[in-house]
Formats: C-alpha cells, structure tokens, sequence
C-alpha cells in the first residue's frame, strides 16, 4: 500500500462519530491538497476492506456526492442516526459538523 493511501485511510478513520469531512480536507491532511479525487477512489476502493465511515466524508459544499440513489440515501441516514442534520436542500452546515482533527 502506498504511503498516501495509508494516510487517507488513516485520517478517515479518525472522524469522529457525527462530523464530517471534505474530500479535500482529507486529501490535504494526508499530504496531497490536491489529491480530492485520490480520496473518493480510495473511499470506493477500500472502504469494505477496511471498515472505513465513508458515509462520513462529503464534498466541499457539505452536499452528498455520491450520485447512486441507494447509496446516497444510506449516507444520509448513517449521517443522520449520527445526530448530522442535513437540510431541504440536501446540504451539511459545515460550520457546525466539519471536523477539525487537533493538530
């Protein structure tokens, strides 16, 4: 496994329980500000295998990217039964529920 990959899982992982992080966020932090679309391939790829709370990263406008019905809609309500409102527009306040891991 790569040494980013190991990372992103890593930073994934450590999201707590009712937040929620960006793609970037997550790439940012593991090493790659740019590597978003590193991240959602990881989230796809890797997920199952290791355990990880997908459900638990979003995009940078606090909306659910995934565009599969099923799939979005099972995030929502793991975000959901987490205690994350997620608005009629179908949008997370960011300000409230973002993650900010201690430095």
């Amino acid at each position: 496994m790569q040494p980013y990959t190991r990372r992103v899982i890593e930073v994934i992982q450590s999201i707590p329980e009712g937040y929620v992080m960006t793609y970037g966020q997550v790439a940012g932090l593991a090493g790659s500000p740019r590597g978003a679309r590193q991240v959602v391939r990881i989230l796809h790829t890797l997920s199952h295998i290791h355990k990880l709370p997908w459900h638990r990263v979003v995009n940078a406008k606090g909306e659910i990217a995934i565009k599969d019905d099923e799939s979005r809609l099972m995030q929502e309500l793991y975000l959901q039964d987490e205690g994350v409102i997620i608005n009629h527009k179908g949008k997370i306040d960011l300000e409230k529920y973002r993650y900010h891991p201690p430095e």
